[in-house]
């Protein structure tokens, strides 16, 4: 068992309220850690990946070995971010008794859906699974359901039915939820609750087309997970393989996800979770507040719940208002950032004429900035709806300033990343019809009819490829076709392989580059897309590895974020909230803080929905360091209007910002003055008690 000969020097970094958090629990014997459920609630900006790091470092110094350790995040980068952050504080705590090598890594450490992965390749057999599954992503998942939405003549209805991404939506909410598929419609989708008996047809029929084809979409790696432990014999299994269970953002996971970790710690014993409620702001992705508000009643009387308090990334008087805003919710954990000794000017709540006018201010506001050093990367424009940029944009635009927006086209969205990739995962598993449909219409002159004849001749041969061989190909499309039989032949031989299975790569992207020049402008561009996938391959053991993890967590490409910002030695940040989440900027313009947006009009009615966007904006408001602007147009032009309307509708103040909050803003308007100054020359200065009058009338 390793010690810190250093003693616990590496906890001094940390707050009370930190070290109390990574140290929580008793040694026990034979190098083990008891500890009861534990709940870090972390505020904005204290510290919540330091001290989930420090936890997880501590149980390792204090000897509980890596590989028991299960540490669930919500990303990749996450992950990767504090394995290496944990490796760092171990080292610094042991480096006069070093551990073993190897002894840091932790073997279990990554997102809810790559562990999931693993464990089903794992238990394949006792779930009637082929271990060699393929993983769909969100865009192959809804072409699934397409096919299957045809076949059944759903796409023929005389009235709208529900289009293929709707469709794959209600069924992924359904079941990340567990709710009934009559209470996802009348909640979220009334307009489709016409369709209930159809898309109940058309789910089961799609279960059903991914069982016979070996394909799993994202939900199916939670499901099934949650299936395997929901049998005692198999949650005690994989339980035992673990003596500490870590989450972070635990605010978004799902009642699936709760599920899951409730089955693997019944008890909450060695359970940690780390969250903010007031930032659980992804319901529309099935996230449950209730998992994280709900956790000392689900483990009373053991559950211990500890408060990050100390904020350092904000001023005082940003945290005022943000503390003012969230403690007016309805259900939350109270508590009260404060920063030491960073005072700070107030927020400003900046009326302004109308959109063009919030552009205007934004830009003047952002050069201002600028010129007093502030950086344009460190400034960043937050908006609910991705739309509400769009005036700002055309200004960004005229005045040359530079921007990126987030939540641009993902890698894996590129059509010629996709179709190299289906090459490959059609190798992978030859049963996977969606590849092999994007694989096979590559070729010249086949459609659609061929494509599916020569799906069936593949079926029929036992999903051998070499089956193939007496399929006859259109005469355009001969010499292609016996290349590309004789590239499945050599990468079905290399199935599996940990070594060389990259030449396969390389072997697909030399049969691939004259579709490439056939069928798509800029070839060249995209050829350097395709070097850079084959470059990733290269990190990993197995083309299955590859493969799945691509899916589960695909990086965005830069070059499709907009306007070649990037190339820029500076750049303006434009993000929807939602992306924004994690981040933090120097100064932060938040558009549109007007009831309809915040909360927006779609949440009257509701209140749990009205909650999730009051703490919407409050993650707004935490991402600013320095400076904070809140936009407020007084009125909104609006395409269509009544006959004899003014094609403007007036805006209010969002119910949000009550008379206290207010107290902490510094108020402003921004526009034209309906009255110059020295219109009225010797204008009187003491004033009318006009309320006074109007009141006496009644």
């Amino acid at each position: 068992m390793a010690r810190a000969a250093t003693g616990e020097q590496y906890l001094e970094r940390l707050n009370p309220a930190q070290r109390a958090a990574a140290t929580y629990g008793e040694p026990g014997s034979a190098g083990t850690v008891s500890a009861g459920p534990l709940l870090v609630i972390a505020g904005a900006g204290t510290g919540k990946t330091m001290t989930l790091a420090h936890r997880v470092a501590h149980l390792i110094v204090s000897g509980v070995a890596a590989e028991r350790i299960l540490l669930l995040t919500f990303t990749r980068r996450a992950a990767e971010e504090m394995n290496r952050r944990v490796e760092t504080i171990v080292r610094e705590a042991t480096r006069e008794t070093p551990l073993a090598p190897g002894a840091l890594r932790l073997d279990w450490s990554g997102t809810f859906h790559a562990v999931g992965n693993r464990l089903l390749r794992q238990f394949a057999g006792n779930l009637g699974l082929d271990p060699g599954f393929s993983v769909l992503d969100r865009s192959d998942a809804a072409d699934v359901m397409d096919v299957v939405r045809d076949e059944l003549g759903f796409s023929n209805e005389r009235r709208r039915f529900p289009r293929k991404d709707t469709c794959l939506a209600i069924y992924s909410r359904t079941v990340n939820t567990g709710d009934s598929l009559e209470a996802i419609l009348e909640e979220a989708y009334p307009w489709c609750a016409e369709w209930q008996e159809e898309l109940s047809t058309l789910f089961r029929a799609y279960v059903l087309r991914k069982q016979s084809r070996q394909l799993l979409d994202y939900d199916d790696l939670l499901l099934y997970w949650q299936y395997l432990v929901a049998e005692e014999d198999f949650a005690e299994s994989i339980s035992a393989g673990f003596d500490h269970v870590l989450v972070d953002e635990y605010q978004d996971t799902n009642r699936l996800q709760a599920r899951i970790l409730n089955a693997l710690k019944p008890d909450g014993a060695g359970l940690t979770v780390v969250g903010d409620d007031a930032q659980s702001i992804y319901s529309f992705r099935a996230a449950d507040v209730d998992n994280i508000l709900g956790f000392p009643d689900q483990f009373m009387p053991s559950a211990k719940v500890i408060s990050l308090e100390e904020n350092y990334r904000s001023t005082q008087s940003i945290l005022d208002t943000a503390n003012r805003l969230i403690a007016e919710s309805e259900r939350q954990y109270k508590k009260n950032l404060f920063a030491r000794d960073r005072q700070g000017a107030k927020p400003r709540y900046v009326t302004v004429e109308d959109a063009d006018g919030e552009a205007l201010y934004v830009v003047s506001s952002i050069l201002e900035n600028r010129e007093a050093g502030t950086a344009l990367k460190e400034q960043a424009v937050l908006f609910r709806s991705s739309h509400h940029s769009d005036r700002l944009e055309l200004e960004l635009v005229r005045r040359n300033i530079p921007y990126v927006k987030y939540g641009g086209l993902k890698f894996l969205e590129a059509a010629h990343v996709k179709d190299l990739l289906a090459i490959l995962k059609w190798a992978d598993n030859p049963q996977n019809e969606i590849a092999a449909f994007r694989v096979l219409k590559l070729l010249p002159g086949m459609g659609p009819r061929r494509a599916k004849r020569c799906f069936l001749g593949l079926e029929a041969a036992g999903f051998s490829f070499e089956g193939l061989r007496a399929f006859k190909p259109p005469t355009s499309a001969a010499e292609s076709w016996a290349s590309l039989l004789d590239l499945f032949t050599g990468l079905e031989a290399s199935a599996g392989t940990e070594t060389g299975w990259q030449a396969g790569v390389t072997a697909a992207r030399n049969w691939y580059r004259p579709q490439l020049e056939r069928l798509y402008d800029s070839s060249d561009t995209r050829e350097a897309d395709l070097e850079q996938l084959e470059q990733v391959a290269s990190r990993y053991p197995t083309r299955e590895r590859f493969l799945t993890e691509l899916t589960l967590d695909p990086p965005s490409v830069t070059g499709d974020q907009g306007n070649g910002a990037r190339l820029d030695e500076d750049y303006l940040v434009l993000s929807t909230i939602h992306s924004a989440k994690g981040q933090e900027w120097d100064s932060v313009f938040v558009l549109n803080v007007t009831d309809g947006n915040f909360p927006s009009e779609f949440a009257a009615g509701k209140p749990e929905r009205v909650e999730e966007e009051r703490r919407l904006l409050y993650v707004a408001m935490t991402r600013a360091k320095q400076d904070l602007s809140l936009l407020a147009p007084l009125r909104f032009h609006v395409v269509q209007q009544p006959p004899g309307g003014d094609r403007h509708v007036y805006g209010a103040r969002s119910r949000f910002l009550s008379d206290s909050l207010m107290q902490t803003l510094e108020t402003k308007f921004y526009g034209t003055a309906e009255s110059p100054d020295g219109l009225f020359p010797g204008k009187p200065s003491r004033s009318i008690d006009a309320a006074s009058q109007a009141l006496s009338r009644w």
